[in-house]
């Protein structure tokens, strides 16, 4: 922190330069690509302005001005085909010029009104100033770009005060006298340019100033005032006896003298333009050479002086992830891994409780800090160490507690397992002894129940994962594991076994088949109303050669949440999942591990029965079916008509194994 905020604000500083100094390249590229704008706008305007006024001498009556217009007509025209690229003048031209052709027309015809006429062409000579980028430009930040700017714009306006007057005074000279206002707007017109040039001699450089002098002291600038004084004397309506092809040449020589000047000026605003962003360029690569320089020397500086902090931390920091990837993992490992009666592990983690235990491995943090280390550090490391005594304590414990929980279980699983057994035998007992019908019923009904409560002990064994399977000697046939099955749940008359395949099961997984079936009708039966049946089942698929038990009930069903978790406990029987399993479903869990102790291939799923309820699906591989040669009976020709259920089963299982592989791969 102490290197970071230096290093942060040296930067932000260096950042608003480079900032800055962009922002004044940009805006001096930009002011350079207005003022190229700007001169193709001001050269269409000076075509234009000599167009009106020879249309408006020719509507006046000077019949010679027809062919200089037809000429002048073909430059304007050529003049609009350059600006057709730029979007803003486009858009102007069309509104303002559209109709053009039709106002050409009317003046060669001879029917164009004169003071119309004059309108249509200065309301679009005005419009063309209006969009001229440097019409409305502001000073950029530099004081002679700014005057240049403004110079260009009010001799802009002289000129086209001039332009108008020359137009004006065409049309009255050509018809011999004014009419209407137009004696007013020649005094508007003039008052105009007297005010522009005006302010053009106060921004104006000295240079400047000296050629527009000299484009009013030309011989056909002083005709042009010997006009303008006649026309003033002609204020009352009388007649004007003026040439007005003399008053055009003159006028025309000193409109263009001023577009002269104008253009001189452009390129002097477009001079100091080009030399604003040639000097921003080079501060904006000084400034990214310093910044950068100034940016290497301070993470020198930076890495020099966190390097005595990063080389003891990283030793600190190596040392934790072996406490926690190697060191722990591997005590508590041992803890559990190590057999029953072993205590020598147990016995050790006693010793280490004391203060001054000794670890396997103690040390390995100090081992591994550089030499010359802060003290600060080497406290950390001492604290670390203290971590990890006190958690391997911890874990020791945890897994002793686990240990001694698994064992409980355990023994509390078979002591019942036993009680059971001999509960059991007592009755079978009693019941060869019975005649009683009555009574003979009632130790069926007491019988049954032992079973269930064999069961249920059972589990506790095999979430305890120390269960052995019961014994069983021969194979024995689908059906007679499904009977087995049934005689080990409570409401066994609600169980319909619809149509079981017959095929024989390989004697060792006979028990553990008949209690995993046992354990999924138990849960049909439990979450399905009292009158509807549950019904089981079998069939034996070629193709895959494997053997189903399809499990059914129409009763409440899961959601896909709950069957995914079910479907995660089927695939994960560890002791991690008893342990953050609910209680609820340890069912699953059963489930699970009895899948799991039939080896690869076995699998259990879960599937909505169409109509509502939930179905599962039990899959056996072949290797736990008994081969056809030792077979009791021949296999059946004909297959049950289980058809639809098998492939609505199949459709199950593919969209089953399709989620399981989508949540894999997130």
């Amino acid at each position: 922190m102490v290197v970071t905020v230096p290093i942060c604000l040296l930067l932000a500083v260096a950042g608003f330069a480079v900032q800055g100094r962009g922002a004044a390249l940009g805006d001096a590229r930009t002011t350079r690509a207005e003022v190229g704008l700007s001169l193709r706008v001001q050269a269409l305007v000076h075509q234009l302005q000599r167009e009106r006024g020879l249309t408006n001498g020719l509507l006046g009556g000077e019949k010679s001005f027809r062919q200089a217009l037809v000429a002048t007509r073909e430059r304007v025209d050529a003049a609009l085909e350059t600006m057709r690229d730029d979007t803003a003048v486009e858009e102007v031209l069309k509104r303002r010029l559209g109709r053009l052709s039709g106002i050409r027309a009317a003046a060669d015809a001879g029917g164009a009104d004169r003071a119309a006429t004059l309108t249509f062409y200065t309301a679009a000579v005005g419009a063309l100033n209006t969009v001229d980028p440097v019409a409305g430009n502001a000073t950029r930040g530099d004081r002679q770009l700014g005057d240049g700017l403004a110079a260009l714009r009010e001799l802009a306006s002289a000129k086209e005060s001039v332009a108008l007057e020359r137009g004006l005074l065409n049309g009255v000279f050509a018809d011999g006298t004014f009419h209407g206002r137009e004696f007013l707007t020649f005094t508007e017109v003039r008052a105009t340019r007297i005010a522009a040039l005006a302010r053009f001699r106060q921004v104006a450089t000295a240079p400047q100033r000296a050629e527009l002098h000299r484009a009013f002291r030309t011989a056909d600038a002083r005709g042009v005032t010997a006009y303008e004084d006649q026309a003033r004397d002609a204020a009352d309506g009388s007649a004007l006896h003026a040439d007005a092809a003399t008053w055009w040449n003159a006028m025309t020589v000193l409109v263009d003298d001023l577009y002269a000047v104008q253009q001189s000026v452009g390129d002097d605003v477009q001079e100091r333009a080009d030399q604003l962003s040639e000097d921003a360029e080079s501060a904006l690569v000084a400034y990214l050479a310093a910044g950068l320089v100034v940016a290497a020397l301070l993470a020198g500086l930076a890495a020099y002086a966190s390097r005595s902090l990063t080389r003891p931390l990283s030793a600190l920091a190596q040392a934790a992830h072996d406490i926690a990837e190697h060191r722990l993992p591997q005590a508590v490992a041992r803890i559990q891994q190590s057999p029953p009666g072993d205590g020598d592990l147990l016995a050790a983690s006693d010793a280490e409780d004391g203060a001054d235990a000794q670890l396997p491995g103690d040390g390995v943090a100090e081992a591994r800090l550089p030499g010359g280390g802060a003290a600060e550090i080497t406290k950390v490391a001492a604290s670390l160490r203290r971590v990890e005594h006190t958690a391997l304590r911890l874990a020791v414990q945890q897994a002793r507690l686990r240990r001694i929980t698994t064992e409980s279980l355990a023994n509390l699983g078979r002591r019942n397992q036993n009680l059971v057994r001999r509960q059991l035998a007592l009755i079978t007992r009693l019941e060869g002894q019975e005649l009683d019908p009555d009574a003979l019923a009632e130790l069926f009904e007491l019988d049954h129940l032992a079973t269930r409560m064999r069961r249920n002990a059972e589990n506790l064994l095999v979430l305890a994962g120390q269960n052995p399977p019961r014994p069983t000697a021969l194979p024995a046939g689908a059906r007679d594991v499904v009977q087995a099955a049934v005689a080990e749940v409570e409401q066994y008359r609600r169980v319909l076994i619809a149509a079981v395949e017959p095929l024989r099961l390989r004697g060792h997984v006979v028990a553990d088949v008949a209690h995993l079936l046992a354990e999924l009708i138990e849960n049909g039966l439990t979450f399905s109303p009292p009158e509807h049946p549950v019904e089981v089942h079998g069939w034996h698929d070629s193709e895959d050669d494997t053997y189903c038990f399809a499990v059914v009930d129409h009763g409440v069903g899961m959601s896909e949440a709950d069957k995914d978790r079910a479907h995660a406990s089927f695939r994960d029987s560890g002791e991690q999942a008893l342990l953050a399993a609910p209680t609820r479903f340890l069912g699953h869990l059963v489930v699970g591990r009895l899948a799991h102790r039939l080896g690869d291939g076995a699998q259990v799923h879960l599937f909505d029965t169409p109509g509502g309820g939930l179905s599962a699906l039990l899959v056996l591989p072949g290797r736990l079916l008994t081969p056809a040669e030792e077979a009791l009976f021949p296999p059946p020709a004909t297959r049950p008509a289980t058809s639809a259920l098998l492939n609505g089963f199949r459709a199950g299982v593919a969209r089953a194994e399709a989620r399981t592989a989508q949540g894999a791969s997130s």
